[in-house]
């Protein structure tokens, strides 16, 4: 959050305040700009709290420390201690009082310090925040976000670096979705906001820092993505390769890589996997004619078998080869470091995936 850090906590500015005045400077003079997940995270809050009074942030660490990753930082400073809630180490109680609070009109933004974290609340998130506009006959809605960062982090062991993704994507009543650039977490997170239904926003902790391009269009208040839509980021004509987050990145490395050897790759964002954008991963294996996808999370009932299953169901005449996964190995997560790195799919597993679907390994 460099821009903030220059301009100084004690002037009390947010970074989506610190990012306005910098980025119309720079718009201004025509130069390129990047911008951090955790400031497009911190500002499409700022913006939304701004926007309407309702919305509310709480979670541990969230004001008084700033955010265990400094995402919220300078909210606290901005709208006060009502507005930014900092709670004790209990997610099961503080997820209940936010969808207890969602369910009288607010709209809670629920921050947990890891989703590892969040089984304490699974009760509270499922049986509370997914069902209760079904068993209301549509009465009561759950206008909440529960984010924080999900899945692998580095040198965390077993209980930091669990991914989620398949487990929340597999119930009725939630919406999942998963950012990968600083565009996604800007426009899902204030999608995910004004969304009426509960919201799973499953984020990166090594993508925090990670800097991405944005457009003057991105940054506008008013910028949303839509839920449901994935993004082709790059077009291809030999495979498909879908993910999710951070190996967005390592599959658009692959293709630039794959590019050198003759390969064309399209590479699939799928950003959101609850409802998931089903007619643009037909349409691309429909002709591509072979899919492979990757993730972080253990393989079986995972979000690459579900990619599967609707290749097989929608493209079976249209697949030149079976389709393919990489995924997280099946066990609980090492703490050593080259451990860890074997338990977790790297770059270099997905391209000898991508070869062995060509027939080229």
């Amino acid at each position: 959050m460099q821009g903030l850090l220059r301009l100084g906590l004690g002037r009390s500015l947010t970074a989506g305040q610190a990012y306005t005045q910098r980025y119309a400077r720079a718009f201004a003079s025509g130069e390129q700009q990047q911008m951090t997940i955790r400031d497009a995270l911190n500002s499409a809050m700022d913006e939304e709290m701004s926007r309407d009074p309702d919305v509310f942030v709480l979670g541990e660490e969230v004001g008084e420390y700033q955010g265990a990753y400094k995402i919220t930082r300078g909210l606290l400073q901005k709208y006060g201690a009502e507005r930014v809630r900092d709670t004790p180490i209990t997610e099961a109680g503080f997820t209940g009082i936010a969808t207890g609070a969602a369910m009288a009109g607010l709209k809670p933004i629920c921050e947990f310090m890891t989703f590892n974290f969040a089984m304490q609340a699974i009760d509270q998130i499922i049986n509370s925040a997914a069902k209760t506009l079904y068993m209301s006959a549509g009465t009561i809605s759950v206008p909440i976000v529960f984010r924080g960062p999900n899945g692998a982090a580095a040198g965390v062991a077993a209980q930091h670096s669990q991914c989620f993704a398949a487990w929340y994507s597999h119930v009725p009543g939630l919406k999942v979705l998963a950012p990968y650039d600083a565009e996604d977490a800007r426009g899902l997170l204030k999608a995910a906001i004004r969304d009426p239904d509960p919201v799973v926003f499953l984020e990166n902790e090594i993508l925090y820092g990670e800097s991405f391009p944005v457009s003057e269009k991105v940054l506008d208040k008013d910028f949303v993505q839509p839920i449901g839509k994935a993004k082709v980021m790059r077009e291809g004509t030999d495979v498909t390769l879908l993910a999710f987050g951070k190996l967005v990145g390592y599959n658009m490395k692959v293709a630039e890589d794959l590019e050198k050897e003759g390969i064309s790759c399209e590479v699939i964002n799928l950003r959101t996997l609850k409802p998931i954008d089903r007619d643009t991963i037909v349409k691309s294996i429909r002709k591509t004619h072979r899919v492979v996808s990757a993730e972080e999370g253990w393989p079986q009932c995972g979000i690459g078998a579900e990619l599967i299953a609707i290749a097989t169901e929608e493209c079976f005449d249209d697949l030149d080869a079976p389709p393919e996964r990489v995924t997280g190995a099946e066990v609980p997560m090492p703490y050593a470091a080259n451990l860890e790195a074997a338990a977790l799919p790297q770059i270099a597993d997905i391209k000898n995936v991508v070869r062995r679907c060509l027939g080229k390994s």
